[in-house]
């Protein structure tokens, strides 16, 4: 409920969120009681326990969740926890927006304050979930109704942080890339190991007659079996041999393939090595188990090194950015990708073929050195693409001289973001210049079709800024926003920045 003084959030459905911790405390008695029995049914029941008990838990977090606010500060509290701070203390106010994977819920919306000393505290209320919600938007205003009223916003502007946005944090794409890392870590330890026992599967040779049982496991060890049955599970599960008599073994696990050709009573030798059937030989097909050599490990390596590129892209680009806004909405860390899908093109097949003699030839150095080369200028390339891009002043938009292509028709991706006379419902995706007066179009052309004359006499330009987290996802990563007054009403004009700053010429000119 929201008052002109004070504000106070609760949250919904709170006999149910109560329900639910009931449903975690009865969890919570199960799972004490089943951990004295034994079986597979209570081990059941005792995970259904557990998942009851967490869920009572995240249950009694939402039910004693409340925020307040009144002259004094913000005041919040959950089962575990109060705090209080002053409006003094307060900076600013901020929106966090967490997206969703859910179709049905479109994004989470939160409160966040900002210290003046650089803290941030998430307030457990109000919350939403969905992009148009107009309680959680009175409940927001109210806040900022008494820190203006009683503290000293450092501005005026409402910023919202998304993960585009530089505010966005990077311990959780560093915490990533730190596990992709140790991934590829553990991946390259077993490569020695790999390469070893490859080396020693291929060198391996027949055992002697004489030789003892403990020294048996090096040499090769061959036995006749006889086939009894066939089981067939199908591509990803493969299949199995069994044997008669149960002599030397029962069954052995084999692929599709050999399941499908060994026949029962077909009589087989089994071939041992360190203790494993390696291979079944018959008279009609030969099955041999896969060796895993050093190849695969290797490029198991490079593939998680590569992957932790991405988020390692991610950290660069906003500490780049460090300087900017919380909210202006960074680059897109796409050119990095492409520069690591590059890169991979030279370096699996490297890892592959050479994973444990890459300094030992010749063409595996040249190899080396020139896809290094090729990704240092991919990264290059990567590193131009995504630098920030400064908005152009609204003075040199406004004098320039005269509109471009005078006499033909070019249409210019851009869109309003507001919903005006000349762009109903947000319909527009194209501005068509030249040959006429500007036009809203829902399409690039040609023609004139549908489209909508913009009162260009009307508007005037404020300010030309980078894309915010409050411009909404729409809005591609690299576009600028200019933000114009349309007799007494803001309008917001999203564009290229190349293609924005051509509008805006055109806008001046008429």
């Amino acid at each position: 409920m929201t008052h002109a003084r004070e504000v106070t959030c609760r949250p919904l459905w709170k006999r149910s969120l109560w329900f639910f911790v009931g449903l975690g405390v009865a969890g919570t008695a199960l799972a004490g009681v089943c951990l004295a029995y034994r079986g597979r049914l209570v081990d059941v029941w005792l995970g259904i326990g557990l998942l009851s008990a967490l869920g009572g838990v995240a249950a009694l977090h939402q039910a004693t969740a409340r925020t307040d606010a009144d002259a004094r500060g913000v005041h919040w509290r959950t089962w575990w926890r109060r705090r209080s701070v002053p409006w003094q203390d307060v900076a600013d106010l901020r929106v966090r927006l967490r997206h969703s994977n859910n179709s049905r819920v479109q994004n989470t919306r939160r409160v966040v304050l900002v210290l003046r000393d650089g803290h941030k505290r998430p307030l457990p209320l109000p919350r939403s979930w969905s992009s148009e919600d107009p309680d959680f938007d009175a409940t927001l205003d109210a806040l900022r109704a008494l820190h203006r009223r009683y503290g000293a916003p450092e501005s005026s502007h409402l910023p919202v942080v998304s993960y585009r946005t530089a505010g966005a944090g990077r311990a959780g794409a560093l915490s990533v890339c730190a596990l992709l890392l140790a991934g590829a870590g553990v991946a390259a330890w077993f490569v020695p190991g790999a390469a070893s026992d490859q080396q020693a599967w291929k060198s391996a040779r027949p055992c002697a007659a004489g030789t003892p049982a403990a020294e048996r496991r090096a040499c090769l060890t061959t036995l006749p079996a006889v086939i009894a049955r066939t089981e067939d599970n199908g591509a990803k599960r493969g299949g199995r041999l069994y044997f008669t008599g149960g002599r030397p073994l029962e069954r052995i696990a084999v692929t599709q393939e050999a399941a499908q050709e060994f026949r029962p009573g077909d009589r087989v030798e089994l071939t041992v090595w360190r203790g494993e059937v390696r291979q079944v030989a018959g008279e009609r097909f030969v099955w041999r188990e896969h060796f895993s050599g050093p190849g695969e490990p290797a490029v198991v390596a490079a593939v998680l090194a590569l992957a932790a590129g991405y988020p390692g892209a991610l950290v660069v680009l906003r500490l780049r950015a460090r300087r900017l806004p919380d909210d202006d909405v960074l680059p897109s860390a796409l050119p990095f990708v492409g520069a690591l899908v590059g890169t991979a093109l030279w370096l699996l097949p490297l890892c592959y073929l050479h994973p444990t003699s890459l300094l030992g030839s010749p063409g595996a150095i040249t190899w080396a050195a020139a896809g290094s080369t090729a990704t240092l200028g991919l990264l290059a390339w990567a590193w131009r693409a995504t630098r920030i891009r400064t908005p152009e002043g609204t003075d040199a938009a406004q004098t320039a001289d005269g509109p471009d292509g005078e006499g033909q028709e070019v249409f210019v991706a851009a869109r309003f973001l507001e919903d005006t006379d000349y762009n109903p419902h947000g319909f527009g995706t194209h501005i068509v210049l030249g040959d006429g007066p500007p036009a809203v179009t829902p399409h690039p052309g040609p023609g004139r079709f549908a489209a909508k004359r913009i009162p260009v006499e009307r508007l005037t330009v404020k300010e030309v800024r980078r894309a915010r987290g409050s411009d909404g996802d729409t809005v591609p990563r690299s576009w600028h926003i200019a933000e114009l007054d349309d007799a007494g009403r803001p309008v917001r004009l999203a564009a290229d920045p190349a293609d924005l700053t051509r509008v805006l010429r055109e806008f001046g000119a008429r």
